[in-house]
């Protein structure tokens, strides 16, 4: 034992733990302490996640599973939250919000969870809500995507328990119209899901490309109900109307199943300017693999070749090599969600909510996706993902962006307090 207490068994853990971390490569954090000796901070540190992982949704549950499985162990690896071991159980949380209610207050109340991450839904995200409110317990939510989450229960409600680190349908309905002001199509209509997802996003495109555009025709809408299988009711409908442009949230299987399904019927032939706000889904660009035609405008909440950045490339790579597999837009997110909870503790001193709470607000992140910043008045983190069209690289079993555009967050993400002039794109400024 030496001089601080520290014995030889102490000494043989530092070692694994600087040597793993090294193994790691420049993107992981190193360890700062010893968290077998004198954690900072009393753990375990414990996150109770949940994401979709039945059904025609299950392989973004998946995904998810796999970025923040690999951020627990980095993180763990290089010596935990401030000395303390990071510990997650994950849950199936369906699309119903009755389901992710119940995980949640598992994950409080039996397991005894410090955070909460995950959900795909957003009516799901919006029911959890006033709950992680009640439960006192910060969720970050990494897939849903519905801009009431953070305007209406974080800025105006006042529940400062939720936190979002994806793009939300900011990314979907306003980035999307900055891309289609600048194409020929004049006359655009859409087949999206027929909830509150759907709704929202195409509501928030046709306002802000009639903003950025004269003359915009919007010509036709159908609701396809979530489970849709059969999309050819839904694609005569639109061909019927004749648009110049096809806008469609459609999402995972039932997503391919559309596509598939669209070119069957020659709608591509007809319709030469489609967007697909989360067509890069590494699920749905590898569902589709080369059935996906070229030129289609694709976007998500990140895409794994972009940005062109040192920290991007090594997580990439070792993701590749610890799954075997490209990362989807949820596996940064998940993976870069458990980074997020590590800083902010190890910043609060303490993983109690408030004090986690105050370190998040503002707080910057250099992620796989880019620089992060969580937005104080609402929680959503601002950073920037591009707009991209199909093309085909033999270096890839599926299409990939080629031509890249990308619309700042800071141009198309509305700005609190959310309503009146100046808060939504167009700005002056």
């Amino acid at each position: 034992m030496d001089e601080h207490g520290r014995t030889r068994r102490d000494f043989l853990k530092v070692g694994l733990v600087t040597a793993a971390a090294a193994a790691l490569g420049p993107g992981v954090i190193k360890p700062v302490g010893l968290w077998a000796a004198e954690p900072q901070i009393k753990g375990p540190i414990k996150v109770g996640y949940q994401a979709v992982l039945s059904g025609t949704l299950a392989g973004y549950g998946e995904f998810h599973k796999m970025g923040a499985v690999m951020a627990v162990e980095e993180i763990n690896a290089a010596g935990g939250i401030g000395g303390a071991k990071l510990e997650m159980e994950i849950r199936d949380s369906t699309l119903a919000a009755p389901a992710s209610i119940q995980n949640a207050r598992y994950f409080v109340d039996s397991w005894g969870a410090d955070f909460l991450a995950g959900v795909d839904s957003s009516g799901q995200a919006l029911a959890l809500a006033p709950v992680v409110g009640q439960l006192d317990r910060i969720l970050m939510v990494t897939h849903a995507a519905t801009e009431k989450l953070t305007e209406d229960e974080v800025f105006k409600k006042g529940i400062k328990q939720v936190f979002r680190i994806c793009t939300p349908t900011y990314q979907d309905g306003n980035a999307a119209a900055f891309v289609a002001k600048d194409l020929p199509a004049k006359t655009w209509a859409t087949i999206s899901p027929k909830y509150e997802y759907g709704y929202t996003c195409w509501n928030m495109f046709k306002d802000t490309l009639g903003k950025l555009k004269s003359g915009i025709q919007f010509t036709a809408e159908s609701w396809a109900p979530f489970g849709t299988t059969d999309f050819r009711p839904h694609i005569n409908t639109i061909m019927d109307a004749n648009p110049e442009g096809l806008y469609s949230t459609e999402w995972a299987g039932e997503l391919i199943t559309m596509m598939k399904q669209a070119k069957q019927a020659g709608m591509f032939e007809k319709i030469k300017h489609v967007m697909l706000p989360v067509g890069a889904a590494m699920d749905v660009l590898e569902g589709l693999g080369s059935e996906m035609p070229d030129n289609i405008w694709i976007s998500g909440r990140y895409f794994f070749l972009y940005p062109d950045s040192p920290q991007n490339k090594d997580w990439v790579a070792r993701f590749q090599k610890r799954w075997n597999h490209f990362p989807a837009y949820v596996s940064e997110t998940g993976y870069s969600t458990m980074f997020a909870f590590k800083k902010a503790v190890e910043a609060a001193g303490s993983k109690e909510t408030a004090k986690v709470i105050q370190a998040l607000e503002g707080m910057e992140l250099d992620s796989p996706a880019g620089h992060r910043v969580f937005r104080k008045e609402d929680h959503q983190a601002m950073y920037d993902v591009p707009w991209g069209l199909t093309k085909a690289d033999p270096k890839y079993p599926f299409k990939i962006m080629g031509k890249q555009v990308v619309i700042p967050a800071k141009e198309c993400f509305n700005r609190p307090p959310f309503e009146g002039e100046g808060t939504k794109p167009p700005f002056k400024s």
